[in-house]
């Protein structure tokens, strides 16, 4: 039998609020959030996790595709797509609006791996050392990860070796989140994200993250029945660690024209350190046959950085304006995203030729060290088995150091079926990194 427990104060919203949350309007709250209970569902039995001991939590209704109280999931499909079209104009949702009660991770990995006693161990990955880490420069724990958005998984995606109830929404969020809680990154940044408002924003904010949303104008999600409103690209950062300075969303151009893909550029600020740096996270267009169209979007891209990485803003110390002033290579930058482009492509020789003097950190894996993994995406879809590279975090090299990279899972860890399946719940595995300044600031703040 599978608990009812779920995520509590988690995955609990009160609905008005989730609604008021997607529209933009943040009132305080105080005290408990109003707590209610759903019906966990059943799937055949994959191989068993170990065993661990049950953790007792309260639970929240949220939005599931295939659901037969499909009101809620038309509520938020309305919502999402009037956010569509103005989401671009609203930079970011400030979580700092909202008290939440703060959750331990710890208890939340644990309550995962509950609710997933009876699917197989999520995979096993190690990190490689590249460098020793100093304790006076503490490192910056960067995850990127195309998670795959529910309704395409569900709906749209066709992944033919991957059972139907593999994808159900009631435990796969719990896959999402123990393999977030497991790397616990400073910034993440994820791409096809369906489930922001009503899931990851509330349980995230609750972890201490704060964060941005830029949907999709024409997600390919609203064409699903019972969708959860439009994909986007989501940007998280330890608000506890890191100041936001500014949010920028772009709605990216290819050939003079306006296209469906987006991303989000942060200004953060070190609360230790004072060190100021952009991070921007992006998913470029998809399939074969549109390489140039991918090149163009890049090359749109890599300006718009340009020039948000030589702007100062007036939160800025004294110290950090002079630095972007005065430096010809601008605001440190980390760009993340789903490029769905194989190194070979324009678009990749664009990154690494930028005057931004960017570089791949997933290049410190291979022996060489300019050589990108075998693959960040492997599936099998009517079409046939696709196995690429399309994922990458790039950093300003001058400014960054890479200290540990977390490894590639092996064929035989990933299994005859590819991805997703019962162990892993997206197409694309998670890109994590730590990256420490290169020189450490001239005084502590």
């Amino acid at each position: 039998m599978y608990p009812a427990r779920r995520c509590s104060s988690l995955l609990h919203r009160d609905l008005a609020a989730v609604c008021l949350s997607s529209l933009g309007t943040h009132p305080k709250q105080s005290g408990p959030l109003k707590k209610s209970s759903f019906p966990s569902s059943r799937i055949p039995p994959p191989p068993i996790r170990s065993n661990s001991s049950p953790v007792l939590l309260s639970s929240l209704q949220v939005c599931q595709m295939g659901s037969s109280s499909s009101s809620s999931s038309r509520l938020f499909s309305t919502l999402a797509q009037t956010l569509s079209s103005a989401a671009l104009a609203d930079p970011h949702v400030d979580t700092d609006d909202y008290e939440y009660e703060q959750a331990d991770p710890d208890a939340l990995l644990r309550e995962c791996e509950e609710v997933l006693r009876n699917r197989p161990p999520r995979l096993h990955r190690d990190f490689m050392m590249t460098r020793a880490c100093s304790l006076q420069n503490a490192p910056i724990r960067v995850m990127q990860w195309n998670m795959l958005a529910q309704a395409l998984g569900e709906g749209k995606d066709g992944f033919v070796r991957c059972p139907m109830e593999a994808l159900n929404w009631s435990e796969r969020k719990y896959l999402i989140l123990e393999e977030i809680l497991t790397y616990r990154p400073d910034v993440l940044c994820l791409q096809e994200v369906d489930h922001y408002f009503d899931t990851f924003q509330p349980v995230l904010a609750s972890l201490g993250y704060q964060s941005s949303f830029c949907p999709k104008p024409c997600s390919p999600c609203l064409d699903v029945h019972n969708n959860n409103g439009p994909d986007g690209c989501a940007l998280f950062f330890n608000r506890r660690r890191f100041q936001l300075l500014h949010t920028a969303h772009l709605r990216l151009s290819a050939m003079l024209l306006k296209t469906n893909q987006v991303a989000i550029v942060a200004t953060l600020r070190c609360r230790f350190t004072g060190r100021v740096f952009c991070v921007a996270v992006t998913h470029l267009k998809a399939r074969s046959g549109w390489e140039a169209f991918r090149s163009a979007q890049g090359a749109h891209l890599l300006q718009q950085l340009c020039e948000l990485t030589t702007q100062s803003h007036p939160e800025m110390d004294d110290e950090n304006r002079t630095r972007v002033g005065e430096s010809e290579d601008g605001i440190p930058l980390v760009v993340c995203g789903d490029f769905n482009a194989e190194p070979s492509e324009e678009v990749y020789r664009r990154f690494m030729t930028s005057p931004l003097g960017l570089d791949s950190a997933y290049k410190c894996l291979s022996e060489d060290g300019n050589t990108e993994p075998p693959y960040t995406s492997w599936k099998i879809r009517p079409s046939g088995e696709s196995r690429s590279t399309l994922d990458y975090i790039w950093y300003s090299e001058r400014a960054f150091q890479v200290d540990a990279v977390l490894k590639i899972p092996s064929e035989e860890q990933i299994g005859p079926d590819r991805l997703p399946s019962y162990h892993y719940p997206s197409d694309h595995l998670s890109l994590v990194c730590d990256l420490s300044f290169s020189r450490q600031p001239h005084r502590l703040m």
